[in-house]
C-alpha cells in the first residue's frame, strides 16, 4: 500500500496490502447495506420510543430516556463511522494521500472510542437505575425526571469523549487499521499506547461486568417477589418485567460484541506491561522483524522467548 522507504505520518504503519487485495476483502455494497439497515432500525426504534414515552409512569419514562439515549448513540455512531468506511470502500482512496496530517484518522479514532464506549457505559447506567428501582426503591430520588435522565446520559457521553480525546493530548495513538479503511487505538508496545489501551479495555470490561452483576441481582429479586405468595400485592408490574427483558437483551448483545475484544486487548497489554516493568526476568521480551506478534512503533514484531545464556539486564 505504501512503498518501502516512504515517509509515513504518525498514524501510518508499513503494510504490504495491495489495491487488488483491498477490493477482495470487503464489498462496498455489503458495508453500505449494513449501515442502511442499522440506521433504519434505529430510526424505527426512536419512533417507537417517542410514542411509548407519552402517558408512561415516571420510572418507565426515565428508563425510556436512557434507552432513547442508547439508540441515539448507536444511530450517530453508525452514521459517522459508516460514512467514512463506506466512502473508503467505494473510492479505495489512499489514506496517506488523502489525509497526510492524520486529521481524519484522529477524528475517526475519537469517534470509534466514543461510540464504542458510550453504549457500554449507558448499559451499566441503566442496570444501576433498575437495580436501585427494584431492590432499593426508597433510596432513589423521588423526582427521577426525564431531564435528570438526559443529564446522566450527557455525563456518560462526556466521560466517553474525554477518554477518546486522550490520544490527542499525548496518551496513546490512533493509527490506520487493516485493511486501511478505518482508524482505532494502537496495539503498540509504547507505554502510552499500553496505558490508553488498558484504560479503554478495563473501563469497557468493568461496565459489562457491572451490568451483568446488577442485572442478575435485579432479575433474582423480581423472581423472588413474583413467586412470594405473601407479597402477592407487591408483584412486579408487566412494565418492570418488560424493562428487565430489554435490559438483559442489551447486556447480551454488548457482551457478545465487545467482551472478546476487550478481554484479548487487556490480556495483551497486561503482558506487555509485565514485560516492561519487570524487564522480562521470567520470560524475556525481544524485538524481531520476522516473528509474528505485536508491532512496536518501528514496525517490528514483539515476541516472547527465553533470555539467551549469559544475558545481563
Amino acid at each position: 500500500m505504501w512503498p518501502n522507504g516512504s515517509a509515513l505520518g504518525p498514524c501510518f504503519r508499513p503494510t504490504n496490502i495491495t489495491l487488488a487485495d483491498r477490493r477482495l476483502i470487503a464489498s462496498p455494497w455489503f458495508a453500505a447495506s449494513f449501515c442502511l439497515v442499522g440506521l433504519a432500525s434505529n430510526v424505527l426504534a426512536l419512533r417507537v420510543l417517542a410514542g411509548a414515552r407519552h402517558g408512561s409512569s415516571a420510572t418507565r419514562s426515565s428508563f425510556l430516556t436512557f434507552l432513547c439515549g442508547l439508540v441515539l448513540t448507536d444511530f450517530l455512531g453508525l452514521l459517522v463511522t459508516g460514512a467514512i468506511v463506506v466512502s473508503q470502500h467505494f473510492a479505495l482512496f489512499d489514506w496517506q494521500a488523502v489525509d497526510p496530517g492524520c486529521h481524519l484518522c484522529r477524528f475517526m479514532g475519537v469517534v470509534m472510542v466514543f461510540f464504542g464506549l458510550s453504549p457500554l457505559l449507558l448499559g451499566a447506567t441503566m442496570a444501576s437505575e433498575r437495580y436501585l428501582g427494584i431492590t432499593r426503591p426508597f433510596s432513589r430520588p423521588v423526582a427521577a425526571s426525564p431531564r435528570r435522565a438526559w443529564a446522566t446520559v450527557a455525563l456518560v457521553w462526556a466521560v466517553a469523549l474525554a477518554l477518546g480525546l486522550l490520544p490527542l493530548l499525548g496518551l496513546g495513538r490512533y493509527t490506520v487499521q487493516y485493511p486501511g479503511s478505518w482508524c482505532f487505538l494502537t496495539l503498540g508496545a509504547e507505554r502510552g499506547d499500553m496505558a490508553f489501551g488498558l484504560l479503554f479495555s478495563l473501563l469497557g470490561g468493568l461496565s459489562v461486568v457491572l451490568s451483568f452483576l446488577l442485572n442478575t441481582v435485579t432479575v433474582a429479586t423480581l423472581c423472588h417477589v413474583y413467586h412470594n405468595q405473601e407479597a402477592a400485592q407487591q408483584r412486579p408490574r408487566d412494565s418492570e418485567v418488560e424493562m428487565m427483558a430489554q435490559l438483559m437483551g442489551i447486556m447480551v448483545v454488548a457482551s457478545i460484541c465487545w467482551m472478546p475484544l476487550l478481554a484479548a486487548a487487556r490480556t495483551k497489554w497486561t503482558h506487555l506491561f509485565v514485560c516492561s516493568f519487570h524487564k522480562c526476568l521470567l520470560s524475556g521480551c525481544w524485538i524481531s522483524g520476522s516473528d509474528l506478534g505485536t508491532e512496536d512503533t518501528g514496525g517490528n514484531k514483539l515476541r516472547t522467548v527465553p533470555p539467551p545464556p549469559g544475558a545481563s539486564w
